[in-house]
């Protein structure tokens, strides 16, 4: 994969047959780009389908225009165990969490004794095998306005906005799981908004949340654009004390599938 694109979308497939097991946008083993884990080996396995539309989405084709191929788990699984030189499983999306069979194909990962990680926007909760859970809340900076949203049409603001953070989902996430907090940073002004929800969680959470545990990872899906928003993204994460990520495989590869 990538899926090409005249394969069905999210709202086309006829044959319930067709709609068994996972929408798989692509499937591809590269290297881990964000994160703790920033440049280990992975195999990726990215679902398609989203509740939320940030504007400035890096797979857009999962969410604004959700593209993809419907895998069973025993096809994923193969696929995945080809890749022999990974130990590392990256479940990310769209939002890998909005389908149930997400947390059977977790289970049968750890279970063949992957290390699993789940890129998610934070606002759904699974019971399942997740080794470190990359949890995303999005900033009022994602919401699509008539002005950011990629069609020009703003119809997803409200759901969008109304979404976006679930503070329950994200503490049952947080008590589950090892986590990593992840804040997409477009500018300074994201900071009081961060710092509010982190100490938010900090209160209602029954776990300890570290300022190592909250990572700041500059906006920008391509190399011209983090080059506008990387050193301001330091600079914040410095003067506050959380950890700064970079977006190694933007960095590497621009905005190439399959990285």
């Amino acid at each position: 994969m990538p899926v090409s694109s005249d394969a069905e979308t999210a709202d086309e497939a006829a044959d319930p047959e067709a709609q068994q097991g996972l929408p798989v946008n692509e499937l591809f083993y590269s290297l881990q780009g964000e994160g703790k884990l920033a440049g280990m080996p992975s195999v990726f396995v990215r679902t398609s389908g989203c509740n939320l539309r940030c504007w400035f989405c890096d797979s857009y084709h999962t969410s604004w225009e959700p593209t993809h191929a419907w895998l069973d788990i025993d096809a994923i699984i193969d696929r995945v165990t080809g890749h022999d030189e990974a130990e590392h499983v990256v479940i990310t999306g769209g939002e890998p969490l909005l389908h149930q069979e997400t947390a059977e194909l977790l289970d049968r990962l750890s279970a063949a004794g992957f290390h699993t990680t789940v890129e998610t926007n934070g606002t759904i909760y699974r019971d399942t095998a997740i080794d470190l859970a990359s949890i995303s809340p999005k900033l009022a900076n994602s919401t699509p306005t008539t002005a950011k949203d990629p069609r020009g049409e703003g119809e997803w603001a409200d759901r969008h906005e109304n979404r976006r953070v679930d503070i329950d989902a994200l503490c049952q996430l947080i008590e589950t799981y090892d986590f990593q907090l992840k804040f997409v940073v477009t500018g300074c002004d994201d900071m009081p908004e961060i710092n509010q929800l982190v100490e938010r969680l900090r209160d209602a959470a029954a776990t300890t949340i570290r300022d190592s545990d909250v990572l700041l990872m500059p906006e920008g899906a391509t190399r011209e654009r983090l080059a506008e928003t990387r050193e301001l993204t330091a600079e914040v994460a410095m003067e506050h004390g959380y950890q700064y990520t970079p977006r190694l495989h933007v960095d590497l590869w621009n905005d190439a599938p399959e990285t």
